[in-house]
């Protein structure tokens, strides 16, 4: 194991990598239970039994999925990137581009947060709930808005460490 991976892996920023790749977990098992409530639906469909709404709980829980595993992204770097632009480029230039990202990414999830936050408490002020299963909307944004709290710690993460490697040259 390198320094770097042992610094990592402890401390502060090594509970927060292990909390963010649980929560990508957790984002996994939600998005197999919405398989398994497809699964169900499709084989209850053909004996005349459809599981009911089964939709709703498809989109609530793949919207809760995707926002789980936007941190464990940011973390190990997963997102989307345009090398082209960046193939010719020195190593100290991708190294600030990273870096900007990391910014880009922190200030995108306070953002995010902030506005998802007053999103909820509309749909819980205004009551609104799933068609068929009557489920609140405003539960969906819990998870949502950890998720979102996490990407802003992990962006932190990265800028830091991205700053670190800048520094380094």
């Amino acid at each position: 194991m390198t320094a770097d991976q042992q610094e990592s892996s402890s401390g502060l920023i090594g509970a927060a990598s292990r909390l963010i790749t649980g929560w990508a977990l957790l984002g996994g098992i939600v998005l197999l239970l919405v398989v398994a409530v497809n699964m169900v639906s499709i084989i209850g469909s053909m004996f005349g039994k459809p599981f009911p709404g089964d939709f709703e709980l498809t989109e609530m829980g793949v919207a809760v999925a995707v926002f789980a595993f936007l941190p464990y992204c940011q973390l190990v770097g997963a997102n989307v990137s345009a090398d082209i632009f960046t193939s010719g480029a020195s190593k100290r230039m991708i190294a600030f581009f990273t870096l900007l990202g990391s910014l880009i990414a922190l200030g995108f999830a306070m953002l995010l947060i902030w506005r998802m936050y007053f999103g909820m408490l509309d749909q819980r002020e205004y009551d609104y709930t799933t068609t068929i299963l009557q489920i609140p909307h405003w539960l969906a944004f819990i998870p949502i808005l950890i998720s979102l709290a996490l990407l802003a710690v992990a962006a932190a993460v990265t800028l830091l460490r991205d700053a670190d490697v800048l520094s380094k040259g």
